[in-house]
């Protein structure tokens, strides 16, 4: 079998009872990370050291994907509008917070027979957090139910911000100006 050494230099072809003994005085394990090669190929290393990094880097890896949830809001057709307003605020901010969000207008009794205030409100509630979020999947009939995704779309959250501080500058600068003094009786 070939031997490569812990620090990945080639040691050469060896018997296996030769490498064992090569990794027992080095005190590591012999791994053969390469079986169908011809020599097999064994590598001297600390195979516990090797199992908790990879275990560690895949908890890396997990926590970073999974930062980010589906929450779900749900609509009906015949809404108010200050109840529009408060849910859509909040899907504003779960879509700040970096989570997808799942909009789901349910449809009771007659209310199927008109799909299209359904699409509106949809249509609504995309233009209303356009500046945090995007459309990551369009709305689709389900039965009773009307769904739709939004994701959020860093770009845009970026854009949003930005002209919120320019015009913030702007706001600033000019009610000083315009300030006049008010009389005092």
């Amino acid at each position: 079998m070939r031997l490569v050494a812990p620090d990945g230099e080639q040691i050469g072809i060896k018997p296996l009872p030769e490498a064992l003994t090569i990794a027992r005085t080095m005190g590591l394990d012999l791994v053969e990370v390469a079986p169908e090669a011809r020599p097999p190929v064994c590598r001297i290393m600390d195979y516990g050291k090797f199992k908790y990094e990879n275990a560690q880097r895949a908890k890396e890896s997990r926590r970073k994907s999974s930062h980010g949830s589906l929450k779900e809001m749900k609509y009906r057709p015949k809404i108010s509008i200050g109840d529009f307003n408060t849910k859509t605020r909040k899907v504003e901010k779960f879509l700040g917070q970096g989570n997808k969000v799942k909009i789901t207008i349910m449809f009771r009794g007659r209310e199927m027979a008109h799909p299209e205030r359904g699409m509106e409100i949809l249509d609504r509630v995309a233009e209303a957090v356009s500046h945090v979020g995007k459309v990551d999947q369009t709305p689709k009939l389900d039965g009773r139910n009307m769904t739709m995704v939004l994701s959020p779309d860093k770009r845009a959250q970026a854009a949003a911000s930005r002209k919120e501080r320019e015009s913030g500058q702007d706001g600033a600068k000019a009610p000083e100006a315009e300030s006049t003094p008010t009389e005092t009786a």
